[in-house]
């Protein structure tokens, strides 16, 4: 299965960005699907996930500002993020996994499927 994510550019902090990642194809692969983010000279980190059932699975840094969400008819999903900061500075990616426990769906490695990535710049 191929991630296509799409969205990221240039806002000034306190702005609002959408992101979204389509799917090729609906698979065991995509019964999560996930934002991760990796900022220049950091490790890869979970931002959010959502499951088939679209329950979902925020980071601390997430909660409260993002909002992931689902289109099953359309294999994508959409991170709302809100009052972005300049720390949210990042390269933003969707993965796929198949179901896993919450805690896993914040660790990298779980994920079989990666977009290409989309960049985020917050300007202070």
């Amino acid at each position: 299965v191929q991630l296509q994510a799409s969205g990221g550019g240039l806002v000034q902090a306190g702005g609002s960005l959408l992101l979204s990642c389509r799917a090729s194809a609906r698979t065991l692969s995509t019964d999560i699907l996930a934002w991760f983010r990796q900022a220049p000279g950091k490790e890869r980190e979970f931002v959010a996930a959502i499951g088939w059932s679209k329950v979902t699975t925020y980071a601390e840094t997430a909660e409260g500002r993002f909002t992931i969400s689902r289109d099953n008819s359309k294999n994508q999903i959409d991170l709302q993020m809100n009052n972005l900061k300049p720390e949210d500075t990042a390269i933003y990616y969707c993965a796929g996994s198949y179901e896993s426990r919450p805690e896993d769906q914040r660790v990298a490695s779980t994920y079989l499927a990666w977009g290409q990535g989309t960049l985020v710049t917050v300007s202070s």
